[in-house]
């Protein structure tokens, strides 16, 4: 029986193209939750695997997963990591102040609404 929230495997190449194309949209500056990628995506509530999908991008990946957060905007990469360490660097870069591990999503939140025109 498959579980509605975990997104079936036979389409799992359409459910990368759908995350990635989503994620190449977020615009410099503004950062995205895990599972309101899922959403923008098609893929309903999958927040932990687009998590897992995109700890597995290969190194050098153009794609700003750096953007992408937990819920209401908290770092889920640990400070003191490679990986973490350079998601903080990468958002700074960008204008996106972090506090307390946490950015500010009312002001940094992409709202693709908002965006598209």
């Amino acid at each position: 029986m498959n579980d509605p929230l975990i997104p079936d495997a036979s389409s799992a190449q359409a459910r990368r193209t759908a995350l990635y194309s989503v994620l190449g949209s977020v615009p410099t500056g503004k950062v995205v939750s895990y599972g309101q990628l899922a959403e923008l995506a098609g893929l309903g509530r999958a927040a932990r695997w687009v998590g897992r999908t995109l700890s597995q991008l290969p190194e050098g990946t153009r794609l700003p997963w750096h953007r992408v957060l937990a819920a209401n905007g908290r770092l889920s990469l640990a400070s003191g990591t490679p990986s973490g360490d350079e998601q903080r660097a990468r958002l700074r870069a960008e204008g996106v102040p972090i506090s307390a591990d946490r950015v500010d999503m009312a002001r940094h939140g992409w709202r693709p609404v908002e965006h598209s025109g």
